[in-house]
């Protein structure tokens, strides 16, 4: 062999020997990122490992295996769906769902559903069981007082069947709901009519209540005065006209005090200066 062609031998065996490593290396080596989790399958040695969660991190791993990542980071998706109330009036409504994975189950997830859970059984299950409550209900009810209700009963339906397939189903929030405009109307005049009537029946119960307290404020008025006109008799005023007298003329002012000239005996005073 000429001596030439020796290095040139070398530098090719060098190139693919590092372009081996290099794909090697891309096969072999992975990373798993903030927030995520990964189950790897195993090609010759069980197939899917469900019970092994694998962390964060830089890993290795044998070049003919597969690793599949999952985002745990808590999600949110929006939905939008015609539904049917109990009196079979269509209404449209949105609504809003916060999930994510149960860490945990990750492999168990992949096992049955795959990492595309949220069409596969997320949104179907969110639907069917909006579906279902809200077909119990009028649009009267969805539109103002049982909203809150209808809303918690969707999410434990929706929370439960999800569970059982390894995720958790954080929060669901209906967050609009559209009703046809002739029932919209409809149900807003007899909202207001209610409330007319109810701040006419605390009218009502207020006045009620102010009459009650004059009449309680009149009898004890009339009370205080029988009281009063009983305690009182012809001796006591005389007795109460001879104190007055007495501190009258203790007095510096010059005056003039006649006894016994007035009406019923009492002093009749004249003159004073001040």
């Amino acid at each position: 062999m000429e001596s030439g062609k020796l290095p040139r031998i070398i530098i090719i065996g060098i190139i693919g020997a590092a372009v081996v490593i290099l794909l090697l290396s891309s096969s072999i080596f992975y990373t798993v990122g903030n927030g995520e989790r990964g189950v790897i399958f195993k090609r010759f040695g069980g197939g899917l490992d469900k019970d092994h969660v694998i962390a964060e991190g830089f890993h290795a791993k044998a070049p003919w295996d597969i690793i599949y990542i999952y985002d745990i980071k808590k999600q949110e998706v929006e939905e939008t769906m015609e539904v049917l109330s109990s009196n079979g009036l269509e209404i449209k409504v949105d609504v809003s769902i916060r999930y994510k994975p149960i860490i945990d189950s990750i492999g168990y997830l992949h096992n049955t559903i795959g990492s595309s859970y949220l069409d596969r059984i997320i949104i179907p299950e969110m639907r069917s069981a909006t579906r279902k409550v809200i077909g119990k209900y009028t649009p009267e009810e969805l539109y103002s007082s049982k909203r809150n209700a209808i809303q918690n009963e969707i999410l434990e339906n929706t929370q439960r069947v999800l569970h059982k397939n390894y995720i958790d189903l954080d929060a669901l929030l209906i967050r609009s709901v559209t009703l046809p405009q002739t029932i919209k109307n409809a149900i807003e005049t007899k909202l207001k009519q209610e409330q007319i009537a109810q701040e006419y029946e605390f009218r009502i119960i207020r006045e009620e209540k102010e009459a009650e307290r004059k009449r309680i404020e009149a009898q004890g008025i009339q009370d205080f005065q029988k009281i009063v006109s009983k305690g009182i008799d012809e001796n006591l005023l005389k007795w109460k006209g001879i104190e007055a007298t007495i501190e009258l003329g203790k007095s510096q002012n010059s005056k003039i005090i006649i006894i016994g000239q007035g009406d019923e005996g009492l002093p009749i005073i004249l003159g004073g200066d001040h």
